[in-house]
Formats: structure tokens, C-alpha cells, sequence
């Protein structure tokens, strides 16, 4: 059985969305090259970000997935998660709110991908 081990975001600008991303997850890239750059998640899977498509990505276009942030622990630490992200300026989309699977928010990247972050389990 082979399993996903590549998440690919548009972004239309590159260095733009590695800064945003390595400090929102406090990571640093694989590598960086003028259109992708990975970000090793976990041994052999990758979050990269690629502006291949970078056309394609409008403001007006709907977004139908999100990247989710699954926290260990309490659920205090979903509303902690969501304090920090906020004192930085992230933009919003979903105030913290209580849903199906808990404790929840959702913020954009500047490209306006989604990001919803909710307790692990």
C-alpha cells in the first residue's frame, strides 16, 4: 500500500510564503529553489510550496481544502496556538470556535490558502 507523502500549496510568491510558513511552524526548508521548496513534515513526507501554478492562484477562487495543525493535549492549547498566530497578524478566517472534533480556528496564508488548526483526537 503506497500512502500520500507529498502536500503541495500554490503560492504565487515563493520567498513570501517560506517566510510565512517557516515561521508560523517554526520550520526551515529542505531546500530552496526559485519555485518550490520543501518542508521535510515527518521522515519522507514533505509540505512544499510551489508558484508552478501561481495563475491559478486568485483571491476570488474557492478554497476547498485546508492544511490542518492537529495539538496534542488540552484544548486550552488550541485557544494558546490561536493567541500566538494572532499577536503575529495572521489574517482570520474562523474565529475560535467549538466544532464536531473540538476546539477550532482557521487563519489564510497570504495566498489565502487555508490553515485550520483543532486538538489531536
Amino acid at each position: 500500500m503506497t500512502s500520500p507523502n507529498l502536500f503541495l500549496i500554490y503560492v504565487t510568491d515563493v520567498e513570501r510564503s517560506v517566510a510565512f510558513y517557516s515561521d508560523l511552524f517554526d520550520m526551515q526548508p529542505q531546500t530552496i529553489t526559485p519555485r518550490y521548496v520543501p518542508f521535510e513534515i515527518a521522515p519522507g513526507i514533505l509540505f512544499a510550496l510551489w508558484s508552478g501554478r501561481a495563475e491559478q492562484v486568485t483571491p476570488d477562487l474557492p478554497r476547498t481544502c485546508e492544511v490542518g495543525l492537529m495539538l496534542p493535549g488540552a484544548q486550552s492549547g488550541v485557544d494558546d496556538r490561536y493567541a500566538e498566530w494572532s499577536a503575529k497578524g495572521v489574517t482570520v478566517v474562523e474565529e475560535l470556535h467549538d466544532d464536531v472534533f473540538g476546539r477550532t480556528f482557521v487563519v489564510a496564508d497570504p495566498d489565502g490558502n487555508l490553515i485550520r488548526v483543532s486538538p489531536l483526537g
